[in-house]
């Protein structure tokens, strides 16, 4: 089955039909299409024949014809009357004084519809606009808002790469994108520098997210305990994840020496980050009040988290609750929970 991708508007989504009764169908032509709002003018972006099953879902719309010379004037005129549809909604928004920012118009190709996208911080009344409208083009009015992402993704622009933007080229849909991607791929969390031109961070952090997850799985982390192949124990104070290099510095004494080594020439444990230098409270030691600023070999500090927990107070009600003393059931009448009496010594 012969397979065309079709894009309506540039920066929209992607959409795939049947091409099997269109005969030298290329990438760049111009196709109208039936689609749940009608019949639209779109672009072929890809072609090609689906023999592996790649596309699951069937069966497939076919494209009803090639674009015809009619067609294309009949687009050229609903790109015009778009921009006269833009400046008069403007008009009227302003009018009836509403908090919304009109981003863009767009005529169905069979001119049944007319289609207004615009962005608010909230929900917005229009209910009065819509009756104005209708009334000045004599067709269904549809009012959509979107988000900061959409109307940037509308607009297009250039992101602080040089490039076109990646939602207004290739992005399709929006990935969710966290400040964990930052911290993983060791950038700055200047929000002027990881945010891309919707204010919102730059959806290319996903690109690259999952092979830091992977380099970072096999790297140490700054102050971790890290062992040479000759034996030296010493601290990581800085890691370079694309090269595979880490920095470690060794102290004798009071000189301190720092090196730089290839990951495969450390031994350490990429599950367990264990410190260098901790600082911890001795009791053994005073030094007037009752604290010591010593630093603590990282086997010991492992040693004494390993220590099981006390029990709490409440964990220790829970029990009486249950009727359960310790590890045996409680029984008021068993003579091993009762107190011994003690003989006072005005007792006879």
């Amino acid at each position: 089955m012969k397979i065309a991708a079709l894009k309506f508007r540039k920066g929209g989504r992607t959409y795939y039909y049947n091409a099997d009764e269109i005969d030298n169908i290329h990438i760049h032509d111009k196709v109208i299409a039936k689609t749940s709002r009608g019949e639209e003018f779109g672009t072929v972006s890809v072609v090609f024949d689906d023999t592996n099953g790649l596309i699951k879902k069937t069966p497939l719309s076919g494209l009803l014809r090639i674009a015809t010379e009619n067609d294309l004037e009949l687009e050229k005129t609903n790109e015009h009357d778009e921009n006269e549809a833009m400046k008069i909604c403007r008009e009227k928004i302003a009018e009836h004084g509403l908090p919304m920012k009109l981003v863009d118009a767009e005529y169905i190709f069979d001119r049944t519809k007319l289609v207004f996208y615009f962005s608010a911080d909230g929900r917005v009344d229009f209910r009065s606009l819509v009756k104005d409208l209708a009334g000045i083009f004599h067709i269904r009015i549809d009012l959509r808002q979107i988000g900061v992402r959409d109307e940037t993704r509308v607009l297009g622009g250039i992101g602080p790469c040089g490039r076109e933007l990646c939602c207004r080229e290739f992005i399709t849909e929006f990935a969710p994108v966290s400040i964990k991607m930052a911290k993983e791929q060791n950038l700055s969390l200047n929000p002027t520098k990881i945010s891309g031109v919707c204010g919102r961070l730059m959806c290319c952090l996903n690109n690259e997210a999952q092979t830091y997850e992977y380099l970072n799985r096999q790297m140490p982390r700054k102050g971790d305990l890290v062992k040479t192949r000759d034996s030296r124990s010493g601290e990581v104070v800085n890691v370079n994840i694309l090269t595979q290099r880490v920095s470690v510095m060794f102290t004798d004494k009071d000189t301190r020496e720092v090196e730089e080594f290839a990951v495969s020439d450390l031994l350490f444990d990429p599950k367990q980050h264990i410190k260098a230098k901790t600082v911890l409270k001795d009791p053994d030691t005073d030094d007037g009040n009752n604290k010591k600023n010593t630093e603590i070999p990282a086997e010991k500090i492992e040693e004494k988290n390993s220590r099981p927990k006390p029990r709490r107070k409440k964990e220790w009600k829970n029990d009486r609750k249950d009727g359960f003393k310790g590890d045996r059931k409680y029984n008021r009448n068993d003579s091993r929970n009762m107190k011994p009496y003690r003989k006072r010594d005005n007792d006879d």
